[in-house]
């Protein structure tokens, strides 16, 4: 085959807040726990069975900061990415090895201010600022430039639908 195809596509749950490390330079990596969760009911004794699968996600850079700033703790997620695996050694001088998931793009799915109260155990005061803040659901792509949003003047498709 001439060509391959490393893609990941998930949608879950996060574990955890992202884990921040920094650089020289002013490079940054994100990283956090992805679940995603499979349920299928075993044919042999007929009861429901739930399996739940961990991603380690890795984000890089102003990606890294959005999921930091964004991203909380149970939040549900898009994210898209590739394949990559670690190999490291550990303090006793064995090889282990880790698989990750490279993100390339990411959508929140979480509406704003759901999951708010859960991760900040704030008042309400606290809360405010955050879900303003926090932008619609919309994939990140960091090799595209960023383009501001501009409210669209296009009424052709407004139905006249009573509902």
């Amino acid at each position: 085959m001439a060509g391959t195809i490393n893609k990941v596509i998930l949608i879950g749950h996060t574990g955890d807040d992202v884990k921040m490390n920094y650089f020289e330079g002013g490079n940054c990596i994100g990283r956090f726990p992805l679940a995603t969760n499979e349920e299928y009911v075993n044919r042999t004794t007929g009861e429901r069975v739930s399996n739940t699968e961990w991603h380690n996600i890795v984000v890089r850079n102003k990606a890294a900061e959005i999921c930091e700033k964004y991203l909380k703790k149970g939040d549900k997620v898009y994210v898209e990415g590739r394949l990559k695996t670690r190999k490291w050694t550990d303090d006793k001088g064995m090889d282990r090895y880790s698989t990750e998931i490279q993100c390339q793009e990411f959508t929140f799915l979480t509406p704003k201010g759901e999951n708010q109260g859960q991760s900040q155990g704030g008042g309400q005061q606290a809360q405010q600022p955050v879900q303003a803040a926090r932008p619609q659901a919309q994939p990140y792509n960091p090799n595209q430039p960023a383009q501001p949003a501009q409210p669209s003047t296009d009424t052709s498709d407004v139905d006249d639908l009573p509902f």
